[in-house]
């Protein structure tokens, strides 16, 4: 019996490690945007704020130097818009600043959701 309770108890450990736990938009920011972005209103890293990017036109921020191709790419950040540049963002706006993306869909579903969060 001992044996049995030994061998399911491995058994469970094994699913429930296998499990990953989906990940969290302050989670994937904090990791993978927080080192250039910020969620204040005022600028004060490497790229632009942002707070309030969902609905904004790309390149409008004032205080933030942008790109000349992010100035022209003329978007407004839907959240359709911001998947496809955060996928791949020099494919999206050849001539950004941005270097580094985030490949993985459900990465790119969380923040941005968690970026929805940050608009007034």
């Amino acid at each position: 019996m001992m044996k049995f309770y030994l061998i399911l108890t491995a058994a469970l450990g094994v699913a429930t490690s296998a499990t990953a736990a989906a990940p969290s938009g302050q989670g994937v920011f904090d990791q993978r945007c927080s080192m250039c972005h910020s969620l204040q209103p005022a600028p004060g890293k490497m790229g632009p704020p942002l707070a309030g990017v969902v609905g904004r036109k790309a390149g409008a921020t004032t205080g933030y130097g942008y790109s000349s191709a992010m100035k022209a790419y003329g978007v407004t950040w839907s959240p359709e818009a911001l998947d496809a540049f955060l996928k791949a963002p020099n494919k999206a706006v050849p001539g950004t600043k941005m270097l580094i993306g985030a490949p993985d869909a459900e990465d790119r579903t969380v923040v941005i959701q968690y970026l929805k969060s940050f608009n007034k």
